[in-house]
């Protein structure tokens, strides 16, 4: 029997610092998120982010809460229920950090008799701290738990029609209403070092301007170069004007170089050279959450505003349009029929 685990990355349970802590301990301990030696991680987050970050960052989430909860599971939530009503084959959710978690969404298919699971990361594009982690975490759960489950992994479709379809319709739409000058393709940033850990040519990814445009095998675990291949064919699917569109890294942190431009930085050059209306739209990430509602929403906004722009329009993520869950459900359905996710550009 087959089933389908939907993984995303997760959320405190409240805007409680105690839960924030909880959360943010969880998330920042994960060796793919903080690649330290654990003492250092362990110094690192134990003896200074938690002591310091969970209050702050609970004021941000108090800023984005909704009744019904945290945004990312209610929307994550609305997607799982909508795709389930489309499909014929169970679909749990987890979270890779927090509840429900990849050992909870395991479980439950195997109560109801799932063998074969296709594992469904909810990123577009690959990175360590995101898909990878995911993969790692959901292949030892089985071995140690569900040995008789078979895995089938979603690749990422950063690049596939179906997602790039659905994320410049939502773009358009979103236009219609606005007189932006200038779009901008905000991605969650990751070190320059994680780029770099993940070329499987080792010698590929030398983040030089170049790397990224030129043909290699390293690209099929490239988040920078897979971002970048986003903004370009959304630009395509859009028909943008060269100069009116780019590309920009949010949520640094530490002191380690990041990809670059950085966006908060982007956003107030943007302003000061005298471009008045902006949108952002956030492709690295599919359900609104903390980054983009608080980060982009309000953060990037009052920096933009405060440097003389004047219309600032957010893009929100796809969520649970119907284009995406009618998008999920046939790349599961035809999972389902064939044993393989969707092929690339179908």
């Amino acid at each position: 029997m087959k089933g389908v685990l939907m993984v995303n990355l997760g959320s405190p349970e409240s805007t409680d610092p105690k839960d924030v802590k909880k959360y943010l301990g969880e998330f920042l301990m994960d060796e793919r998120v903080i690649d330290v030696p654990q003492w250092a991680r362990t110094l690192l987050v134990k003896g200074i982010i938690l002591n310091t970050r969970p209050k702050q960052s609970a004021k941000a989430y108090q800023k984005i809460w909704w009744e019904e909860g945290s945004p990312l599971i209610v929307l994550s939530e609305r997607l799982r229920d909508k795709v389930n009503d489309m499909t014929s084959i169970p679909i749990a959710l987890a979270m890779r950090y927090g509840k429900p978690s990849i050992y909870d969404g395991l479980k439950e298919l195997y109560d109801q008799g799932v063998d074969e699971v296709l594992l469904m990361p909810m990123y577009p594009q690959y990175a360590m701290a995101t898909t990878e982690t995911i993969v790692v975490l959901a292949d030892e759960l089985r071995n140690q738990h569900f040995p008789d489950i078979k895995f089938t992994v979603v690749p990422p479709f950063y690049d596939h029609d179906d997602y790039i379809r659905v994320l410049g319709t939502s773009i358009a739409e979103k236009l219609q209403s606005s007189n932006y000058e200038h779009l901008l393709f905000s991605y969650h940033g990751v070190p320059e070092r994680h780029i770099r850990k993940s070329d499987i040519t080792n010698g590929h990814c030398k983040i030089d301007g170049s790397c990224c445009q030129t043909p290699s095998r390293a690209h099929q675990y490239c988040y920078r170069h897979q971002c970048y291949k986003t903004t370009e064919n959304v630009a395509k699917f859009l028909k943008l004007k060269e100069g009116t569109y780019g590309t920009s890294f949010q949520s640094r942190l530490g002191f380690d170089p990041w990809l670059k431009p950085p966006t908060d930085r982007t956003v107030e050059k943007l302003a000061k050279d005298g471009i008045k209306n902006i949108a952002i739209v956030t492709p690295a990430f599919v359900s609104d959450c903390l980054e983009t509602l608080e980060e982009i929403g309000m953060e990037a906004k009052e920096i933009f505003e405060e440097n003389g722009g004047e219309e600032f329009t957010f893009i929100p993520c796809i969520n649970d349009r119907q284009d995406w869950v009618k998008t999920l459900s046939r790349w599961i359905d035809e999972w389902a029929l064939k044993g393989q996710p969707a092929e690339k550009n179908a």
